[in-house]
């Protein structure tokens, strides 16, 4: 079988479909039903996170290490955590992130990189893949560094995909997999523009 590629992805992501690896590297693809997304204009940071944002403890970057993210975000949490981001799709990501499609979001401290996330943007929907967190709060700095973006620069749909704990906390909600596709029709429809640079404003 063909290896998969950033072509692929984009197949995928524009039909509402997404790849993950098996424990033995085998990809399947996805399409959950209902899907879970974070609504956009309703997000607001818990009220412990608000200190650590006002101390500018975190340095943000965006873009600047991909694959480090994307392999960062590939070990295992726990010993009964499964493992569903494998070499071949770091590097067909890594493509993409190439092609500029996919971006992350980078936390650091000291110059070293202790938190981020990684996702891809087509049109103005963004899809939101996997985080990682090496210190308290790094990876909930960088989701709400994601959210300045995506209301600065117009983005309608947040994809997450799964509904589980991790997302919950940032107010996912899940919709009917017929809703989530007329609502990806609608973003890939309109532009946006993924960018480093944005204002406080949540």
């Amino acid at each position: 079988m063909n290896r998969l590629t950033a072509d692929d992805l984009i197949y995928g992501y524009i039909n509402g479909i997404f790849p993950m690896a098996d424990a033995d590297g085998t990809l399947y693809w996805y399409a959950p039903d209902p899907r879970a997304i974070i609504p956009i204009h309703t997000y607001k940071p818990a009220k412990s996170l608000r200190p650590i944002l006002n101390r500018n403890q975190f340095e943000i970057r965006i873009d600047t290490a991909f694959t480090d993210v994307m392999r960062a975000c590939s070990v295992p949490r726990s010993e009964e955590d499964s493992v569903w981001i494998s070499d071949e799709i770091i590097d067909a990501y890594t493509e993409l992130h190439e092609m500029g499609l996919a971006h992350s979001v980078e936390t650091y401290i000291d110059n070293r990189l202790v938190g981020g996330l990684y996702g891809v943007a087509m049109g103005s929907v963004f899809f939101g893949e996997s985080m990682f967190s090496q210190v308290s709060n790094a990876s909930k700095v960088a989701f709400h560094h994601l959210i300045l973006i995506l209301r600065q620069q117009q983005y309608t749909l947040l994809d997450t995909q799964f509904i589980n704990d991790n997302v919950r906390r940032y107010g996912a909600i899940e919709i009917p997999k017929a809703d989530y596709l007329r609502q990806l029709k609608k973003g890939l429809r309109q532009k946006a523009h993924f960018t480093a640079d944005v204002s406080e404003r949540v």
